[in-house]
């Protein structure tokens, strides 16, 4: 048997991707990763009409038509009609990018039980997303691929001094939430395996947005031992890597991408 080239390992031509949150921040850049490579990218949002011209944007060196639906992750009904209209529209998905978040800025000094729930709401849908594009790969007996968004804040805890007397801390429940993704990445993937359905964990480090307190950014920089932040286009690599045939043999496995801040 020949051996496969980077090339095709990488290649994601007549793939279609299911991307939550893809209009977003990071999301973009992991939108951007997988049209590059081949894929058709379905762009999940709450709101379809404001993603549009994002998903125009979209490179297409495969031809492809990329689609944006309806999709909010936190109820069930949207889910489930959103994974359907990807369907219909795309009529195959092959790898699923859970990366929609709605999150609450409240600390673990003032976040009610209510705001605590209604946040760990996400890692729900992100289930039920995975179970839909495992049916949905079985069915066709077909491979399938689920990368769950995770951060480093899964896995370690924050530092208090780098928000203190600028902003709120990092929320508790996020910590209680990505943590959750992580370990139920690893249950997912025992189970799944067996159905040719692989499922990993990507974990951002530190990546700030323009809308982040200059202040605490610094903070975090002086915390980090490659001191700076990443760059959203420092995750397309990262990603393609957990969706493609590039990584057939990895599953159950959180990556981080943290510019060695777990690592000390």
């Amino acid at each position: 048997m020949s051996e496969p080239t980077i090339h095709s390992l990488f290649d994601l031509t007549g793939r279609v991707a299911l991307v939550t949150g893809g209009s977003g921040y990071l999301g973009q850049s992991l939108c951007r990763a997988l049209a590059e490579a081949g894929a058709t990218v379905v762009v999940g949002s709450r709101n379809r009409d404001t993603v549009l011209e994002f998903v125009r944007s979209l490179p297409t060196p495969a031809g492809v038509t990329h689609e944006a639906v309806t999709l909010d992750h936190l109820d069930e009904a949207s889910l489930n009609s959103g994974f359907d209209t990807a369907l219909a529209r795309a009529g195959q998905v092959d790898i699923l990018v859970n990366n929609g978040h709605q999150g609450q800025p409240l600390d673990l000094t003032t976040v009610t039980a209510e705001a605590f729930n209604a946040d760990l709401r996400n890692v729900t849908g992100y289930f039920l997303l995975a179970r839909r594009l495992r049916d949905h790969v079985v069915a066709r007996q077909v491979p399938g691929s689920v990368v769950m968004i995770g951060s480093m804040y899964g896995v370690v805890g924050s530092y208090p001094d780098a928000y203190a007397g600028i902003c709120v801390a990092s929320p508790v429940q996020y910590h209680a939430l990505k943590g959750g993704v992580v370990q139920m990445t690893r249950h997912l993937a025992v189970y799944w395996a067996k159905d040719n359905v692989r499922v990993n964990c990507l974990s951002p480090g530190p990546f700030p947005s323009s809308k982040a307190p200059p202040a605490m950014v610094t903070r975090l920089v002086e915390k980090s031992p490659s001191q700076r932040m990443g760059q959203p286009h420092e995750l397309k690599g990262p990603l393609l890597l957990l969706a493609s045939d590039a990584g057939s043999y990895i599953t159950g496995q959180n990556l981080l991408v943290d510019g060695g801040w777990t690592a000390w």
